[in-house]
């Protein structure tokens, strides 16, 4: 991505209808604002100022501002992080995380999923630091925890209430053969995304009737190979309103649109790496269930302006 088009995410907009009845009104509506980050990697500080395209940009401080002014503009907010908490910086080689969940939990994360890298220092480190300074959740329909220490400490999905919404979210992970040593995972158990994100969708959608379903997704955005991604999720999907994507750092300039199994749209987006942007996605959705995506943009971080 070229600087010139890196620091125009900053503020797109789009009006793109993701479901629902285009055209027709309500006398009122609610409007959600969600928020996320992916590929973190550490980077508590913002990058050196070393005359490198990104010097100055990121760090927890002006993200954790930007989150704080947007909640007191927006009434009904939703924080995730689609995974790549740790590793990439001094930070996580001497403190093992601690102070990456820390932060999540200062800057209030609704929930966020496993990356790869969150293995890093074995899947009983990633609990115990979850565990202990965290506080948020972790949401995994497709990794089977039951014989790991993550048992007790994670959910397949959550149901979110703001004003008179349902919203509800799911995550899936990446496949971790040849990219996570076994003995890092430990019994950790892949399942199909696919499956289990139509399976768990469609629990949300029809019995808890959830007004809007959210994927946090770390399996990539696409491959050339046919290998399960974001984009494949998100056509063989039926119930999948949104994925929140991560693993491939890929800058979006604008969401991408797809059609699922059903012929409805789904949203994908993802915001690059190192906590250098967060996503942001305003729905408004009326009286008779319409639902649209308002606008769509991402923040560049920038230290002590906050815009």
């Amino acid at each position: 991505m070229n600087r010139r088009s890196f620091i125009h995410a900053t503020g797109l907009t789009a009006g793109g209808v993701l479901t629902g009845l285009p055209g027709m009104s309500a006398p009122t509506t609610t409007r959600l604002t969600i928020l996320h980050t992916n590929d973190v990697h550490s980077r508590l500080d913002p990058f050196p100022m070393d005359g490198t395209r990104n010097a100055g940009l990121g760090g927890v401080a002006a993200r954790a501002a930007l989150i704080q002014r947007i909640r007191s503009q927006e009434e009904h907010v939703l924080l995730f992080d689609a995974g790549d908490i740790f590793q990439g910086t001094p930070y996580f080689n001497v403190f093992k995380g601690e102070p990456e969940m820390k932060a999540m939990r200062m800057m209030g994360y609704d929930a966020g999923v496993m990356g790869n890298h969150d293995f890093d220092a074995g899947i009983e480190n990633f609990a115990d630091k979850l565990y202990r300074f965290g506080k948020f959740e972790i949401l995994m329909c497709n990794y089977g925890f039951e014989d790991t220490p993550m048992f007790n400490f994670y959910k397949p999905y959550k149901i979110y209430k703001k004003g008179n919404l349902r919203i509800g979210v799911t995550g899936v992970g990446i496949e971790m053969d040849a990219l996570v040593p076994d003995a890092l995972f430990g019994k950790t158990v892949y399942l199909d995304p696919v499956v289990r994100v139509n399976e768990t969708a469609d629990v949300l959608r029809r019995k808890h009737r959830c007004d809007l379903v959210v994927c946090i997704s770390h399996l990539g955005d696409r491959y050339s190979d046919g290998k399960v991604s974001d984009e494949v999720l998100a056509k063989e999907s039926h119930d999948i309103d949104i994925i929140l994507g991560g693993h491939t750092h890929r800058f979006f300039d604008r969401p991408r649109e797809y059609t699922n199994k059903s012929g409805k749209k789904v949203i994908v987006n993802q915001v690059g790496w190192g906590g250098l942007l967060v996503g942001r996605l305003d729905l408004e959705f009326t009286a008779n269930g319409a639902k649209k995506l308002d606008k769509n943009q991402s923040s560049l971080i920038v230290k002590n302006i906050v815009e």
